[in-house]
């Protein structure tokens, strides 16, 4: 199998694990301890992606016989498409999580941003303004949406430095008599 699609999978299922984990510990299920969810799942879904991404980079070089190069756009091109994959599978769970698993998340999330605004000082009339937006921006498809482009986004410069660092120059195989 490919390693894009394998490492791909491996990351969004390493990050799906994370968000079920943290929904049966009842971190998403109560406002006030959505935000420390959402600290330990992004750091460990960094970790997780970081670690996966250059494991599947590394098992593509392998790939490549060491007489080829595997140039910094071999590389780069190699960590996009685990990242795309991995992105995809990731709002594609995000869009069913949010939809069937925690159908209630999006009201938990709502609940989370007010109580911050009010933390902030927002005024009451300030904060009712916002809640049009503030509820279709936590419909499941738009957060699905959002985790895609923020993914890939994030996920690209990951994929910028880690080519520059697993790039490979060609080398001559010493024959043997």
């Amino acid at each position: 199998m490919k390693p894009y699609l394998t490492y791909g999978a491996f990351i969004a299922i390493g990050n799906a694990v994370i968000t079920l984990v943290l929904f049966l510990a009842g971190f998403h299920s109560e406002p006030e301890r959505l935000q420390t969810a959402q600290i330990v799942s992004g750091v460990a879904g960094l970790a997780i992606g970081i670690s996966l991404l250059v494991i599947g980079v590394r098992a593509k070089r392998a790939q490549v016989p060491v007489t080829e190069e595997f140039s910094y756009g071999k590389a780069l091109g190699t960590a996009v498409m685990i990242s795309l994959f991995a992105t995809l599978f990731s709002a594609t769970f995000q869009f069913i999580y949010a939809s069937f698993i925690n159908s209630n998340f999006a009201e938990v999330a709502y609940q989370a941003q007010v109580a911050s605004m009010q933390a902030k000082g927002v005024s009451s009339a300030a904060i009712e303004k916002s809640e049009g937006l503030m509820r279709m921006m936590l419909k499941p498809a738009v957060q699905a949406g959002f985790a895609f482009v923020g993914g890939m986004f994030a996920n690209v410069i990951i994929s910028l430095i880690a080519a520059a660092i697993l790039r490979r120059r060609a080398t001559e195989q010493l024959l043997s008599a």
